[in-house]
């Protein structure tokens, strides 16, 4: 792989285990699409660092395991307007 898009991967997966953000807020932070975000950090960063990817996968985890939450508080928040 090139270098940096190994250091785009490295930078992307740090950014998600320190913030604990979702792909789609760390795509909007770093100006790439969500594909890419995830492909970096769920295929490409297995290769690169499998202990970081391992720390990556159970954030991505739980905000997967939280999406329904966050969408009804996003819709309750539109509608209180």
């Amino acid at each position: 792989m090139k270098e940096d898009l190994v250091e785009r991967v490295i930078l992307v997966a740090t950014h998600i285990y320190q913030t604990h953000d979702t792909i789609r807020k760390t795509a909007t932070i770093y100006g790439l699409s969500k594909s890419t975000i995830h492909h970096d950090v769920s295929t490409k960063l297995k290769n690169i660092d499998f202990g970081l990817f391992l720390k990556v996968k159970k954030i991505l985890d739980e905000n997967f395991s939280q999406k329904h939450i966050r969408g009804g508080e996003a819709t309750k928040h539109k509608y209180s307007k």
